[in-house]
Parts: C-alpha cells; structure tokens; sequence
C-alpha cells in the first residue's frame, strides 16, 4: 500500500509497524497526498488494490473519503492515512506513534519513470 501511494504521487510515504505496540492494528501507512483530487485517487487505487485480493473484497471501514484534510482505509492489519500537508503537521502520527520502527517499503522498489521525475524534483 506504501508503494501504491508512492506510485501516484504521494509525498513523505512511512509505514509504522505497530504489532507490538497495538491491540487494533499491525500497520500504519502515512502518506501526504498534493490535493482533495489526488488524495481521492490514491483511496480509490487502494479499495481497488483490496478487491483485486483473492481473501479481501471490501475495506473494514473508510473515514474522511470527502475531505481535504485527511482520509484512512481500514483494512485491519493495515490502515493507510493520507493527509494534506497541514493536517499531517498538525496529528503527527509519527510522533504520537514514535516508539513504532518504520518499515522500509522502498527496498526493492523501482518506482515507474513520472514518479521518479517527480521525486527528483520534489524539495
């Protein structure tokens, strides 16, 4: 999911591996997205990421799907936040969930070539 939302267009993508640490969930996915409309699209790439898994056909549960400030899927094991830029600023989940390592989702990855324009090019 990390690399789902990477691949369209997400900025500053961390996965929190929280089975130690939560009772409710084993991964946070935190992304921000650049707008409502990209937001939007990287939520519905990862609903249509679920139905396409053989033992999942829909999200647990979904919050935020209209807003522009902030949207999850829940997926149970795996909850994927996506944020705009202020509102991950202002929630920190890394830092209220900082006693969680990060998974390093990007060994391996070879992201397409525009995200990869795009990564170069990002501040």
């Amino acid at each position: 999911m990390a690399r789902l939302a990477a691949e369209n267009r997400c900025r500053d993508v961390v996965v929190l591996d929280l089975r130690e640490i939560s009772p409710v969930t084993d991964f946070f996915v935190v992304a921000t997205g650049t707008s409502r409309r990209q937001m939007q699209t990287v939520l519905a790439k990862v609903a249509d990421a679920i139905k396409a898994e053989p033992d999942v056909s829909t999200p647990y549960g979904t919050e935020g799907v209209g807003s522009d400030h902030w949207a999850l899927v829940d997926m149970v094991d795996v909850i994927v936040h996506v944020f705009a830029p202020e509102a991950r600023s202002y929630y920190a989940l890394e830092m209220l969930w900082g006693d969680s390592p990060r998974v390093d989702w990007q060994d391996g990855w070879q992201p397409p070539a525009a995200v990869r324009a795009d990564l170069e090019q990002a501040p």
